[in-house]
Order: C-alpha cells, then structure tokens, then sequence
C-alpha cells in the first residue's frame, strides 16, 4: 500500500488483485492494506474493489480487464500474488492503460523485468529469497542446538542480517521486502 501510495501521490481510486478468496496470507496482507488505507494519509485514496484471479494466469488477466470496464477512472492496482501481477502487467503493457494505471505488488525479478523496462510497471517488492534462506538457516540452527526454543521474545543472531526476534507464535519475520525498480532489476535473477 505505501508503495502504490507513494507512486500515485496518496490519491486516486484503487483496487486489489489476489489470488484465491480463501488464501488465508493474501486475506491476511489483504486486511493489512485495509488497515494502512485507513489512515489519515490516505484520505484521497480509495479502494473500489477486491477482485480474485484465483492464481490463475487468464482468470488474472480477465479480472484486470474488467477492473478496469467497471472503473476506467482507476488509478491503481496491488496484486499480492506473483501470478496476478505477471497477469496483470501483460494486460497493461498492451493497452491503453499502460503508464497511466500504477502496478505493483508482489513479483519475482525475472518474470516482471519486461514490465518494469518498458514501463508498465514501476516497481514492485518481494522478500529476497537468499536473505529468507540465510535467516531460516540461522533461524534452525538456533533452535537445533537449543539457542532458542521458539518462545516468543528469544532473540538469535542471524549473521550478516543481525539479530532477530521469535513472535508471538514462535514465527522470526525476515522484514521489509526488497523493492524493485529499473535502479536494481538486473542485479537479481530469481
């Protein structure tokens, strides 16, 4: 949501592209992004739709284009599936829509590099796989040898990225995902 935000300049009427209607992590991100546009800083912004490609590459595709029949005035679209926003990007990138309608979501390099050149899309996050592999390697050799026990409040150091705390439900989250944009692209190939 801050990224589409920051893109469209906290105003214009936005929609939301997920996957299944019973995904329970999209419907998790999902309330979050409700939470976020709730605050007084996006007062302009409003989201008009949840739509559900189902994971689905055509449904995706089909879903984009009648968000975008139903509400030509659309300013945005998150999709938090690697899926939906790929879906998305390729029915933007061919129409009318392209550059106008901001994109992000959550995407892998290699699939949205196209869509950021051409400028479909203008950036877009997901948690860098090697530093979520390094952490959970660190994260399992804690608790294999007994440094935590997955109660809520340990702490381990997890090397280069630092210390890290275990959640409320023995959960360690890695952060913030990284960005992507054309500054970056081509230093990632996953």
């Amino acid at each position: 949501m801050q990224l589409l935000a920051k893109q469209l300049g906290n105003k214009g009427r936005i929609a939301i592209l997920s996957a299944t209607p019973n995904a329970t992590n999209q419907n998790t991100w999902i309330e979050f992004m409700k939470d976020e546009l709730s605050k007084p800083e996006y007062k302009d912004m409003e989201l008009v739709k949840v739509a559900y490609g189902n994971d689905d590459d055509q449904k995706s595709f089909t879903e984009t284009q009648g968000l975008l029949r139903s509400y030509p005035d659309l300013a945005g679209i998150i999709s938090p599936t690697t899926v939906g926003i790929a879906a998305a990007a390729r029915y933007l990138s061919d129409s009318p829509y392209k550059g106008k309608v901001k994109l992000t979501g959550l995407g892998t390099p290699n699939q949205l590099r196209k869509f950021v050149k051409d400028g479909t899309i203008e950036a877009f996050e997901l948690w860098n796989p090697a530093d979520l592999g390094y952490l959970a390697s660190y994260a399992a050799a804690a608790l294999a040898s007994g440094q935590i026990t997955g109660a809520e409040g340990e702490t381990f150091k997890a090397g280069k990225l630092g210390e890290y705390p275990v959640g409320a439900k023995g959960e360690v989250l890695l952060g913030k995902p990284t960005v992507f944009d054309r500054s970056n692209i081509d230093d990632f190939d996953f």
